[in-house]
């Protein structure tokens, strides 16, 4: 039985920009559920999101010379890539081709199921009740619920103390619901 290999992130760089093969499946081991987990959010297709991943996988490895580790953690860089790519995708002109001719081909109630959460997320305007926040809970509230970021990698990338992360966050979530039951 092989036992699995751990690299501390520095290692695990210098061994992805020497395309070590065996380091860049240990970064698709520990990395891809959470990339997929970002794309599903965006996407809601399994099938298109595991396509995404696999081309943002390609996209990660053949750049991979290109990541600065003074601009940002490894994972932020690869997050950056992996949702970028899925606006790409959602944006491009064969995926909104094959959304209307699979909208032609799907039952009504298949239709109304997919349009009801776009529907309910538009309804509650939640990008306009988060104008309503302050800005440094706001880029909380952003980073960890649209961006997919921990609390922890929310403290590192805006270098502020976890505490401080969870406070900010605990706040935004009460005003949240004050907004929302008042409007």
């Amino acid at each position: 039985m092989q036992q699995m290999t751990k690299y501390s992130e520095e290692e695990l760089i210098a061994r992805l920009q020497n395309k070590d093969q065996a380091a860049f499946s240990y970064l698709y081991d520990n990395y891809a559920a959470a990339l997929n987990g970002i794309i599903i959010r965006m996407v809601e297709e399994t099938q298109l999101a595991e396509d995404i991943l696999q081309e943002a996988f390609l996209k990660i490895w053949n750049n991979f010379k290109q990541y600065d580790s003074s601009k940002g953690r490894l994972f932020t860089w690869m997050i950056n890539i992996t949702r970028n790519l899925t606006i790409d995708t959602l944006r491009s002109k064969g995926y909104k081709k094959q959304q209307k001719i699979s909208q032609d081909e799907n039952s009504v109630s298949d239709y109304r199921d997919k349009s009801f959460n776009t529907e309910k997320f538009d309804t509650i305007g939640l990008r306009k009740q988060l104008q309503q926040l302050k800005p440094d809970q706001k880029i909380i509230i952003d980073l960890a619920y649209f961006y997919g970021y921990t609390q922890e990698e929310i403290s590192k990338e805006m270098n502020i103390p976890l505490g401080t992360v969870k406070t900010r966050m605990r706040t935004a979530i009460i005003e949240l619901r004050k907004i929302l039951q008042y409007n």
